[in-house]
């Protein structure tokens, strides 16, 4: 399979949520400030994260712009991440201290969701 320069732009973004959900699920473990708190209103966090975790994996191992499957799993891994790193982030309590997770975050999703977007487009043209 060759991958596109926008594939491993894709990728790369998907890395990076990867690696910063990681790092939170690390000190989620760890207990060291600022941590994601144990559970927020619906569900636990650590499972949320496993399952942003397993979501991002499987949209590079898949393709995260080759096929249907692949962009709906990028999507989705960028939307579960927006629920850690998005916009509502500027208003919590601790922004100061986790305002580069939230900006990496959000330019990581945003990414993602852009290239997935412009390879449907470009696919539809075709």
């Amino acid at each position: 399979m060759t991958t596109t320069p926008r594939t491993r732009q894709a990728n790369a973004a998907l890395t990076a949520l990867i690696v910063l959900q990681l790092t939170m699920l690390g000190a989620l473990f760890a207990q060291s400030a600022p941590h994601p708190p144990a559970t927020i209103p619906l569900f636990g966090i650590a499972p949320f994260l496993a399952a942003a975790l397993s979501a991002a994996a499987a949209a590079i191992i898949i393709g995260p712009l080759e096929s249907a499957p692949g962009k709906v799993l990028s999507v989705l891994a960028a939307l579960m991440a927006l629920l850690s790193y998005g916009p509502q982030k500027y208003l919590d309590a601790q922004f100061a201290l986790i305002w580069p997770a939230v900006i990496s975050g959000q330019i990581a999703a945003f990414a993602v969701i852009v290239l997935v977007g412009s390879a449907a487009m470009a696919r539809s043209e075709t």
